[in-house]
This record gives structure tokens, sequence and C-alpha cells, in this order.
């Protein structure tokens, strides 16, 4: 029997307990969580939406066990498959609704070059796993969702990143990432490279997640690995969190896609659409009324400078032979930004274009984009604000220096750094 597939990470708390799930090669059990001494036998799940590098399906086996019972501190526990055991690592229940908590920000993994650099130095600087409450994910946690190798393999995997198992030189010194997720709970958004293509005729990973097509995608490994909705909400201490599906796939002029169709939104968004309607109900919900801070997160944002943007987050329009997509019908600029402002939403956590910038508008909502930065894409502070802000301070889009970010409402700031990676010996 194989070792553990991936370190054990953790979902959904609640009060006095936590989901710990892991990932396994091999069914053989048993399987169960120990935690301080009490053992939490696990549910097997077979799992085959994932497949190779050659397309053919991997089966994998995934594990959960729900721990309750738990008291106000953290407890140590391991998991065990079989012969196999983790490390030992610790655990808590909900931090309680009126605490302060500090969560990490990030997204836009995707095996890049500086993300192990990125996950190890943040958690060094920022005292270790054991400090944070929760790390808040805007979305594009891989590159290609069925990849197998990109979630568990590969040396940038994400488990391998987030579980302190990477193995990725970088400016002569080799990066593991930190074992983050298996002490704090992930909180994540669905990304674009959370969606894969169905399309007819496409065999290739690459070809089918490069051609979805409105009634040929799906979320399934996504779904299988995380066991949220696409769209959710919680309390995480005293902050109200929102979590939206924002994501969509763009059309070239040679597209034939119908009008109707369009660019097109994976899930609607505009006024009168399901998740909107879900949304402002939850932002005047008793809850995000009484938390001290509420944070929305999702991957497309209608405010950045990054090169790597598509048009507005609009159905398009056929005409003179290509697609016009209406700046005025920007439906998160129309619709949702408005919503937003008038519950007093205090940042919105943005991903995508694998930069750092931040905006503040009018009504006091930071817009906040901080994902793992370290690839080409580049910022455009000349062609400005697609959403018409001045950013509040120079953005960050480099090669060479990757930035994070932590929320901390006690102090009621979130702190952002730069890590030159060619001068590992410089703090950040």
């Amino acid at each position: 029997m194989p070792p553990l597939l991936t370190a054990p990470y953790l979902l959904d708390p609640r009060p006095g307990g936590v989901r710990v799930t892991w990932f396994t090669d091999d069914p053989a059990g048993p399987h169960h969580a120990e935690v301080a001494g009490r053992r939490f036998d696990a549910t097997t799940a077979v799992v085959r939406v994932l497949r190779d590098d050659q397309g053919v399906r991997r089966t994998v086996y995934r594990h959960s066990s729900d721990v309750d019972g738990l008291g106000a501190g953290r407890s140590p526990y391991h998991v065990r498959s079989g012969p196999h055991r983790s490390p030992t690592y610790s655990l808590r229940g909900a931090v309680p609704d009126d605490a302060p908590v500090r969560l990490l920000l990030t997204s836009d993994h995707q095996l890049k070059p500086m993300v192990a650099a990125n996950i190890e130095t943040a958690a060094a600087t920022l005292g270790g796993p054991e400090t944070l409450d929760g790390i808040l994910f805007a979305g594009d946690l891989v590159g290609v969702p069925d990849r197998a190798g990109d979630w568990f393999d590969r040396p940038s995997a994400f488990f391998r990143v987030l579980g302190g198992r990477a193995d990725a030189p970088l400016h002569g010194r080799t990066y593991r990432g930190a074992p983050l997720l298996p002490y704090a709970p992930l909180y994540p958004a669905v990304g674009n490279h959370e969606v894969m293509g169905r399309r007819p005729g496409r065999v290739t990973l690459d070809e089918l997640f490069d051609d979805p097509a409105p009634d040929a995608w799906d979320t399934d490994a996504y779904d299988v690995l995380f066991g949220l909705p696409r769209w959710w909400s919680r309390t995480v201490g005293d902050v109200f969190l929102v979590s939206l599906f924002v994501a969509r796939a763009w059309l070239s002029d040679a597209d034939t896609y119908t009008a109707s169709d369009g660019q097109f939104v994976f899930e609607p968004i505009a006024a009168g659409s399901r998740q909107h309607t879900w949304l402002g109900r939850a932002l005047w919900s008793p809850a995000a009324r009484a938390a001290r801070y509420r944070v929305v997160m999702f991957h497309h944002a209608p405010h950045g400078l990054g090169r790597h943007v598509v048009p507005p987050f609009t159905d398009p329009v056929r005409a003179e032979g290509r697609w016009i997509y209406p700046a005025a019908g920007d439906h998160l600029l129309r619709d949702v930004e408005p919503l937003l402002a008038a519950a007093g939403v205090h940042l919105v956590l943005s991903g995508h274009s694998h930069l750092w910038n931040r905006f503040v508008s009018d009504a006091g909502v930071h817009w906040l984009e901080t994902s793992n930065v370290g690839n080409t894409y580049g910022a455009d502070s000349a062609r400005g604000d697609p959403g018409g802000l001045a950013p509040a301070a120079p953005p960050l889009a480099s090669n060479d220096v990757t930035a994070f970010a932590v929320l901390d409402s006690a102090a009621g700031a979130v702190r952002s750094y730069r890590f030159d990676t060619r001068t590992p010996g410089v703090p950040p």
C-alpha cells in the first residue's frame, strides 16, 4: 500500500468540530483521524473524475472524518490509512462568532514558479500555520481541474505546496511551501480554472479545459475535493464571509455561438439571477449584520490593472462580424458593486490577474487582488481601472517579487507583504 497521497486538510469548521479530509491511491484501511487520543472513523468515497497526464482515468480515494467534541483550544491530531500515519498537527472547531481572526488571502496558485516560495515565506512571516484561522482562496487553485497531477503529484501541486511537501527550486534555494491546510481551514471560491469543458470531439485534458460550451462544462473535481456549493456564506469569527461563483469563458472572433449564448458567463450574477438574489439575502441576514466585518470573495473582479483581463463581465453582442462587450452592461459594476456598497461590505477579495493591486471606492469598499504573484501577465497602469477607480497604491506584477496578505480583524487591517525571491536572505 502506498503512503498517504496528501496531508490532511480542514474544511467547514463548526462549533466544537471540523471535517478532516485526506486522499490515498489505495482503499485499504482502516481510515481514521485520531484527535487527542479519540478516534474518529472516516467515510471513504471513490473519486473517478480525475485523470493522469495521458488522459487515463485515475481512481483515488477520499477519506473524511467529522471531528466533534472539541474544546476551546487546539487539539493534536493525526490521520491513519492502514499502516500509514500522517505527522501530528493541531486543529480546533470554529472560532466563536465575536472573536478576532487572522486569515491568509491568496489565489491563482496554478503550479506557478513562485507559489511554494510565496506560501513558505508567508507561513514563516506570520508566525507559523497555527497562527492562522483560515485561508481565503479567490479561485484558480490549479491549472487543469481534472488533472490529478495538478492536485497531488507535480513538484508544485496544490496539496503539496499547502501541505509543506513541494519541491520547487528558485534562485538557488528549494522551497517546500508550508503545511497550512492541516492547521487552518480552507475557504475557496470557484475560478475559471475550477471549470472543466466537456465539448464533444475534444480529447486531451488541455483541449477539454480550453473549450467549454454553455451546455458542456462542470466543476466536478472542485465539488468532489471540497464538497461546497458554488456560492456560500460562513461566519468566521467576527468576519462574515461570502464566496461567489464569478467566472467566465470568452469567445474569439472565430467562435460561432449564438449571441444569446454569449461570452459566456458560467453562472449568472446579474440582477434577477438566482445568485444575485441569494447575495442580497446573505448580505442583509442577521449573521452579516452582526459581524464586525463583511468580506466578499470572487474570482473575476470589475476593478484591476492586470493585462490578463477580459472584456466587461456581460453578455456580448455580435456586430460587424465580431463580439462586442458593452461596458455599460457589466454585471459586476452595474448590479453587484451597488449591492456591496449598500450592504456595507468592507473588503472584496479577487484574483485572476496574478498581481497585487488595491482600490477603495467612494462607499469605502476595499477591492484587493493579492494573487500568487509570479508570471508575465503584467499590469497596465496607463490603461487604468476599467471600473474607474484610482489605485490606492502602485500595483505589483513581477516574475521575481511575490506578494501575500493577511486579514487581521483584531487590528482592523489587511497587511500585505512583498518578498524578492532573488534575495531570500532579506525578509519580506
